[in-house]
């Protein structure tokens, strides 16, 4: 068993159940995704479109990848024809072009609602008003589904802050989960999932607890 292999094994032991793993492999070389594949995991998450391309044209075609970072529209036409869940859609605009390269491919593309939750104003994301604003409006965009929330908590020590952060989440995501037949809460990350799952997580995205720190690869 490698070293990714041996961290990926103890990453899913953690996890609860029903809480899937979305193994972020940004920066990451094929032979470390490779590694982590034969140990089963499917679920990659890539946060540069051409990188995702470019990765999914080499590797097996099972793997289910996911659009984890701030969404270029100028790229969306790349990941369309196999992108498997888009989680940061933060802006209309961003909605319209997904909707456009969906349907010039005929696929539903399955995507987040980024709702921003952070202190941070370098966070991307709807704002509560914003996204209760565009929700009864979906249906003008019949190639895009929307399977949930995603949000990311400020970057802090202090766990009460960031549980918080993603109870509020929690709290909108249920508010219209049923009526919007949702089914996704995309929070926590390496540092925070343990508090994540406690609030509702449904997706977790991990990297560096499975691939190592970004500069320092296994």
């Amino acid at each position: 068993m490698t070293q990714i292999q041996s961290a990926l094994k103890s990453v899913c032991a953690s996890l609860q159940e029903g809480v899937e793993l979305v193994a972020v492999s940004k920066t990451k070389p094929v032979a470390l995704l490779l590694e982590a594949y034969e140990a089963g995991q499917r679920d990659f998450g890539e946060n540069k479109v051409q990188e995702m391309a470019l990765k999914a044209a080499t590797m097996p075609e099972d793997i289910r990848w996911h659009m984890i970072g701030h969404v270029q529209t100028n790229k969306i036409k790349y990941m369309a024809p196999f992108v498997h869940l888009v989680h940061g859609v933060d802006r209309e605009k961003v909605l319209k072009e997904l909707d456009k390269q969906a349907k010039k491919v005929s696929r539903i593309i399955d995507c987040l609602l980024q709702v921003h939750i952070a202190q941070e104003e370098t966070k991307f994301g709807w704002s509560v008003a914003e996204l209760e604003a565009l929700l009864p409006h979906m249906s003008l965009y019949p190639n895009v589904r929307v399977r949930g929330l995603m949000g990311m908590a400020s970057n802090t020590d202090d766990e009460h802050q960031v549980r918080r952060e993603f109870l509020d989440l929690n709290d909108l995501y249920k508010k219209h989960a049923q009526a919007q037949h949702w089914d996704t809460l995309s929070i926590g990350m390496s540092g925070d999932y343990a508090i994540a799952m406690e609030c509702g997580a449904t997706h977790v995205r991990i990297g560096s607890a499975v691939f190592g720190a970004r500069n320092d690869a296994p």
